[in-house]
């Protein structure tokens, strides 16, 4: 049985198992992951609402826990990050023919020169799809992946649902994949060795599955400018990081936490792979609380104002290094 949501203290993180990064970029060393929600996901129809109870306290207190007994195998994960690190060993003229293309949220792109990513989607990137020439066995691996997070997640959706007071399709059918207007995503992260590289998610999302390799530094978990990151302890063995977004937080009227989880690497630390579901509602998919934000919009608009948010951010950090 999972533990009990603890409310986060920001101002005793220190004495907590979740840890932060001060201003200085200094990380606090954490050894200790009991503070941590873990949402079990074993005999799923009949401990339905117990599920129900637990994602509720983590989504209220925390934004964010990790999935146990998620029915992913763990050799389809390593899997995955096995075909992201061979696309990512690609020469850059042959990862040059898949480029981001933002309208179809897809693509292959080099965010600075120590990170680089590619994105994928259900429908409609038929051209952007690596090759089985150019990367044996790509397809198929993510494509399998893909679906299997996305049947994770209608599980955590139904509960959320619930949880909220909605019908318990309400989620589901707005994150529907078989719609050409689907915004679900892969994205497959990698940083090099010796160079410090962050970039951030796009918080305009559900809820997204974040996914690490053995060994390798917790992710970062921010919540708003006021407050530092929070660097999560590295999940245990084939456990997933489950990250709640905006559109859950505007669905709850604020009910529920939203976090962004940029991956990060320190010079020094070696190569950095990540891998992150991200379940974004329909363009088409109607936003809309039923207290705060009773204005309707459209996911579609949000995913916009949010782009063109994230490329102003990224101009102005632009300018700062120069």
């Amino acid at each position: 049985m999972s533990a009990e949501a603890v409310p986060i203290n920001h101002s005793i993180l220190s004495s907590t198992s979740i840890t932060t990064t001060t201003h200085t970029g200094n990380v606090q060393e954490n050894k200790h992951d009991d503070k941590i929600v873990r949402v079990d996901l074993s005999d799923y129809d009949n401990r339905r609402d117990e599920i129900v109870d637990q994602l509720l306290k983590a989504a209220k207190n925390d934004g964010f826990f990790y999935v146990v007994n998620h029915g992913i195998p763990l050799e389809d994960i390593h899997a995955m990050f096995g075909a992201s690190v061979n696309f990512f060993a690609l020469p850059d003229q042959i990862k040059e023919k898949y480029p981001m293309d933002v309208a179809r949220n897809a693509g292959w792109q080099q965010i600075r020169p120590a990170a680089e990513s590619a994105q994928f989607s259900h429908y409609g990137i038929d051209d952007l799809w690596p090759t089985n020439q150019d990367c044996p066995g790509f397809r198929p691996v993510t494509e399998s992946f893909m679906h299997q997070c996305h049947e994770l997640t209608e599980k955590l959706l139904v509960c959320l649902a619930i949880g909220l007071g909605f019908p318990c399709d309400f989620f589901t059918r707005c994150h529907d994949i078989s719609q050409p207007d689907t915004l679900n995503t892969l994205r497959c992260l990698h940083t090099r060795t010796g160079e410090n590289a962050c970039w951030s998610a796009n918080d305009v999302d559900t809820l997204t599955l974040l996914f690490q390799r053995p060994g390798e530094p917790g992710l970062q978990l921010i919540y708003d400018e006021h407050h530092d990151p929070l660097c999560l302890p590295p999940p245990r063995n084939n456990e997933i990081v489950c990250s709640l977004g905006d559109l859950i937080m505007r669905w709850s009227d604020d009910l529920f936490k939203s976090v962004r989880t940029p991956p990060k690497l320190d010079a020094g630390q070696g190569p950095r792979y990540a891998i992150a579901y991200s379940s974004q509602a329909n363009k088409s998919a109607i936003v809309q609380g039923r207290h705060l934000y009773t204005d309707p919009i459209t996911a579609g608009e949000l995913f916009l104002k949010a782009m063109e948010r994230n490329f102003k951010a990224s101009k102005r950090q632009q300018a700062a290094v120069v």
